[in-house]
């Protein structure tokens, strides 16, 4: 299990977080860093693969590897890659100092402004890094390993299940979509008269909870079933862009469970203990919305 009895903040939320019992040795794979938690009882009991795609924060994350302990908990050989390539999210936590004061001076709400401007501005320039054709080459060689390495929990699940907390939740959709190979394993076009070949889904089923900088068109190119655990009112995954893409799910008949929460922020998913308890009980409830798709699928 992770190392620390306390994670730290939760990303992109104001939890601090709790121990969640688990077996967790961490692993660096040659080319990539990749956190593993199994099942106490792996391999003397038979177990599902699920490959768990993080937010920005990255595989180092105490709350990240502590989700991934419980995912492990229940009963799942939990692989989570770096799906940065050692490159993380810039900070975005506030500084605790300033935020202390109740009735920060007019130079110090200056310095707040300036700093937060550099972190919002670090923030896109890593986001413009972070791109399909980069990120899925990356996840697709983990998922090959995976399947080398344990094999066996990918025959018992009859292939791979996927979970994903913000960023990584756009990577599930597109896993469980039918991508150009040329995204989807950052292979050339070699052939023009060929055209481009198409493969997918990479994944048996997916689970997301406020997904970030999902569009339209990655809801639309699904084929795997996937539940969705969502934020009211959530710049990052906008009500209309969720709606639309839920009314192809249903055109096309993709099996699919989409739960809105109101009154909580991105990020409430990740696990932590909150001091406010509409977030606790809706953190609660989005983790066996996704655990209970899973695990059914």
């Amino acid at each position: 299990m992770a190392d620390d009895d306390v994670a730290t903040k939760a990303p992109e939320s104001d939890a601090q977080g709790s121990l969640v019992a688990g077996d967790t040795p961490a692993q660096d794979g040659p080319s990539m860093g990749v956190y593993i938690t199994k099942p106490s009882d792996y391999p003397h009991l038979p177990s599902k693969l699920l490959l768990l795609l993080s937010s920005g924060t990255g595989i180092h994350s105490k709350n990240n590897q502590l989700q991934a302990d419980k995912y492990a908990s229940e009963g799942f050989v939990v692989v989570m890659p770096d799906q940065f390539a050692g490159d993380p999210a810039p900070n975005t936590a506030t500084d605790p100092n300033a935020a202390s004061e109740e009735n920060p001076s007019i130079i110090e709400k200056v310095k707040m402004g300036f700093a937060d401007t550099a972190k919002s501005f670090m923030i896109d320039m890593w986001l413009a890094r972070q791109t399909p054709e980069k990120v899925l080459p990356l996840l697709h060689k983990v998922i090959e390993g995976a399947k080398d390495e344990f094999a066996d929990a990918v025959a018992n699940g009859d292939g791979i299940y996927a979970v994903g907390y913000c960023f990584g939740g756009k990577y599930v959709l597109l896993l469980g979509s039918e991508l150009p190979d040329t995204v989807a394993k950052g292979q050339a076009l070699k052939d023009e008269e060929k055209g481009v070949v198409k493969s997918g889904p990479q994944i048996r089923a997916g689970a997301i909870a406020h997904g970030t900088m999902i569009t339209k068109e990655d809801i639309e190119g699904l084929k795997a079933p996937v539940t969705m655990a969502c934020t009211e009112n959530d710049q990052l995954f906008p009500d209309d862009v969720r709606k639309e893409g839920q009314k192809y799910l249903v055109d096309k008949e993709i099996p699919h469970e989409i739960q809105v929460f109101p009154g909580v922020p991105h990020g409430f998913a990740v696990i932590g203990e909150y001091d406010d308890a509409t977030i606790k009980d809706a953190q609660k409830a989005a983790f066996e919305q996704m655990l209970s798709w899973l695990k059914s699928h």
